[in-house]
């Protein structure tokens, strides 16, 4: 049984150090899948990045309801050039409020396990090297791994909405 997307939840993640400088990285998260369906890396955090991280986002996005689209209260995503682009593209801005980091838990998350499973244990020479490694992390080992996950999901519910007795 396909579900169709209708939350995402957006985050820049802390600066990654490289020896040419920081490096910055905006995911959108499907908050069912727990896909990275869009990202984007800078070295400047600014909402040119958060814009194409989301803009990824929507190109993969299948169909044309609306998504809840998550995220705090950067100055990049209350920007008037970022709201004018989520209205012209059928999002809805949610914003958590003052001091509720854990409306973003989702994407805190998937940060905490980067950090963790590849980017905590690496020293990058160039932003060009730190790029490379994200995006093999993302593509190769966190965006499969959740496919499975989901497949393993579907499985189960599947299962679970068979008749137990064939009727005649």
């Amino acid at each position: 049984m396909r579900r169709n997307r209708s939350a995402s939840g957006l985050r820049i993640s802390r600066r990654l150090a490289t020896l040419e400088g920081k490096l910055f990285l905006c995911v959108v998260l499907d908050l069912y899948s727990k896909l990275v369906i869009g990202w984007s890396m800078h070295h400047r955090q600014d909402r040119q990045m958060v814009i194409r991280a989301v803009e990824m986002a929507t190109w993969q996005r299948q169909g044309d309801w609306s998504v809840i689209l998550h995220s705090d209260r950067g100055s990049q995503f209350t920007s008037a050039d970022y709201q004018r682009f989520l209205n012209h593209n059928t999002l809805v801005c949610s914003m958590s409020a003052v001091g509720h980091c854990g409306d973003n838990a989702a994407c805190e998350g998937f940060f905490g396990q980067l950090k963790r499973e590849r980017v905590g244990h690496q020293s990058y020479r160039t932003r060009d090297e730190a790029r490379a490694d994200l995006f093999d992390y993302i593509e190769r080992l966190h965006n499969p791994r959740m496919r499975r996950r989901v497949a393993r999901q579907d499985l189960k519910f599947s299962a679970l909405s068979k008749p137990s007795v064939e009727m005649g």
